[in-house]
């Protein structure tokens, strides 16, 4: 067996016998790794190779080393959760490294942890980082490793380890702990200092719901003090600003999980907001050369078997039936669109058509993944369908990426791009993929963006080009799909006129911009922290008399704005007025407008915003004018040029 392999910063190295990443740095002189890259794949330093491939090496101070340091600490978290209850009432889940922290499964034999158990469990797991244990990687026959988790009783490890191929399965051993990990670790427990365990929560083991419900903590470490602070700084607000707990507080949502779970009440507050943002779309897309369309809720249920939902998606559908007739209520909009196309002949004079809708979707989703209206089972998209030719894709869908930077520039937001490609569970010819990605490919380098490539993560029916806009916490929210389609025009048998008089499948185009409006609502209530711009505040204005004699002016301003369809209201409650200025900026009412005997005598309004700031007195005209400016601009700024 002869074997290269090509280290950065150093050259091409020809081996006889596997040889770990370790030994190699050894070999060569590079001290203090803590992991490898291998053919871009995140090694343990202790594992063997034995093939072609380049290597480069992982420092503790590398960003890639997180996900290493990551896992180690979710090993540890296990070690000192089996030291407080006992090995014989633990029994292990998983516990991966996630996005900026860890989690780890857990059931307690006849006990539970609770949120007061987390400081506990955080004392011990100092104790093993300062025990600095020395962590090795163990090879083991796969029987033997079924009869050792057999002894100890760990069922769901042996659950894993009998849907395990290979014949030799790996575990890590650190102290008295060993666990069932495919890796990579640290060299030792005693790297990684600055951690903090997060929460307590269930979940179902491996995602199912028809199994046991275990305990999950989770955590997160980073390499130094200031790092885990800004971090846990930026949690607490989050918190603040969470969309569940804002949305009631301002009387945007309802949800009633008795009567309608997964599902959204929007009161008149936020069906301002909604319409607001739909009004917004509308306008766009009409500009863009947009038909909007309305479809139908429920369909036959023989127009999801062409459709392909039936075979791919029926287990997240909802289904009826009357007089002997299946039915399904719409989980997307596309064949709907379908059925409008094919009403009428089709000739290459008339494409692309561009058919939109504001739709409302039913999906069923888990009610253990429901999360306020990020995550509900009926929503409204805004969906387009874009038929065209196939010389036309690529300007169409550079046409939608242009309308998408139009759309997120109006609310500031930042974004990220991706290109989806194939999965496994496709439809249609893997030649068809490839032109269809190939389109996707050559629109993005048109447009200038750059982007990364998600291997095997596109629809079922086409590949896929992902936005993911970037909050003002600096999260990021995946909004806006632009999915190519070339087999559901087959599958329905679509067709347009050439210019020779033959027939010719159109291409379609899957588009959302908003994605779900319920899940960019939610966004916003987060990234604004309910403190909307002026143009998609429920309320604009709030006038404010200081006294009774003084609602009659306060009448007057009011019908005067709301002439101008400016969104106002009137507080005239027996409260003083430091009470009613508190509980007006609590709402966040952009601007309050007091009144007085002076205002009344000068024709003023006295203006403060609703961070407190005095804008002092204004003639009623100027503020109005001032206003309706900032409203039409539908602009992120305040009269004093703030952000909203």
């Amino acid at each position: 067996m002869s074997f290269k392999i090509s280290v950065k910063d150093y050259g091409v190295l020809s081996f006889e016998e596997p040889i770990t990443p370790y030994n190699i740095s050894r070999t060569l002189g590079f001290k203090d790794i803590v992991s490898a890259k291998f053919n871009n794949r995140l090694l343990d330093i202790r594992t063997p190779i034995e093939e072609d491939g380049e290597m480069s090496f992982v420092y503790l101070q590398d960003s890639e080393a997180a996900e290493v340091y990551r896992h180690t600490m979710a090993h540890i978290m296990a070690q000192a959760v089996i030291r407080i209850y006992g090995k014989e009432n633990v029994r292990l889940g998983i516990g991966p490294a996630i996005e900026n922290g860890f989690y780890y499964d857990f059931e307690i034999v006849n006990g539970k942890i609770t949120e007061e158990d987390l400081q506990l469990i955080e004392k011990e797991m100092n104790k093993i980082v300062q025990e600095n244990l020395h962590i090795e990687r163990i090879e083991m026959i796969k029987e033997k490793a079924i009869e050792l988790m057999k002894k100890e009783n760990q069922v769901y490890k042996l659950e894993l380890i009998e849907n395990i191929e290979d014949d030799v399965v790996t575990f890590f051993k650190q102290g008295e702990f060993t666990d069932l990990c495919r890796g990579p670790h640290l060299p030792s427990t005693g790297l990684v200092k600055h951690f903090k365990l997060l929460s307590v929560s269930g979940a179902y083991w491996r995602g199912d719901e028809r199994n046991p419900m275990l305990q999950r903590i989770y955590g997160t470490a980073f390499l130094c003090k200031e790092d885990l602070e800004n971090y846990l700084n930026s949690i607490q607000e989050a918190k603040k600003r969470d969309h569940r707990k804002l949305g009631p507080a301002l009387d945007l949502f309802v949800i009633d999980t008795e009567f309608a779970p997964g599902m959204a009440f929007f009161t008149a507050n936020g069906t301002t907001v909604l319409n607001e943002l739909m009004r917004f779309s509308r306008e766009l897309h009409t500009e863009s050369g947009y038909k909007e369309l309305m479809t139908p809720l429920v369909m036959s249920e023989t127009l999801w078997r062409i459709s392909g939902h039936w075979d791919h998606y029926k287990e997240n559908m909802y289904f009826t039936s009357k007089e002997e007739q299946s039915y399904a209520i719409k989980p997307m909009n596309c064949p709907g669109h379908i059925i409008v196309y094919k009403s009428k002949p089709v000739s290459y004079r008339d494409l692309p058509l561009r058919y939109f809708e504001f739709g409302r979707v039913h999906r069923y989703e888990r009610s253990g993944v429901l999360h306020g209206i990020f995550r509900v089972r009926g929503f409204i998209q805004d969906d387009a369908h874009i038929f065209c030719t196939p010389e036309q894709v690529k300007q169409e869908v550079m046409g939608v990426i242009n309308l998408t930077k139009r759309i997120y520039s109006q609310f500031g937001f930042d974004y990220s791009v991706e290109l989806s490609t194939m999965p496994e569970d496709h439809m249609g010819d893997e030649i068809i993929w490839e032109r269809a990605t190939r389109a996707l490919k050559s629109a993005l380098e048109s447009a200038n963006l750059s982007y990364t490539v998600n291997e095997g993560e596109g629809a079922f029916y086409g590949p896929k080009i992902d936005f993911h806009i970037k909050d003002s916490l600096g999260r990021m929210w995946q909004c806006t799909t632009i999915q190519l389609d070339f087999l559901m025009p087959e599958r329905f048998n679509i067709v347009y006129t050439t210019p020779s008089g033959e027939q010719q499948q159109p291409v379609m185009i899957h588009r959302a911009i908003y994605g779900s409006l319920e899940r960019f609502f939610g966004i916003l209530i987060e990234h604004f922290a309910g403190a909307f711009p002026t143009w998609l505040s429920p309320v604009q204005v709030a006038v404010v008399p200081i006294a009774d004699r003084h609602i009659e002016y306060a009448k007057g301003i009011h019908n005067k704005l709301q002439a101008e369809k400016i969104r106002i209201e009137i507080d005239a409650r027996r409260e003083t007025l430091g009470y009613k200025l508190r509980d007006l900026q609590i709402r966040k009412i952009p601007y309050v407008l007091i009144v007085g005997d002076k205002e009344i005598q000068n024709r003023t309004v006295s203006i403060r915003t609703r961070h407190g700031t005095n804008l002092g007195s204004m003639k009623l005209e100027d503020f109005e004018n001032a206003i309706r400016k900032e409203i039409e601009q539908r602009s992120l700024k305040t009269l004093l040029g703030e952000e909203a």
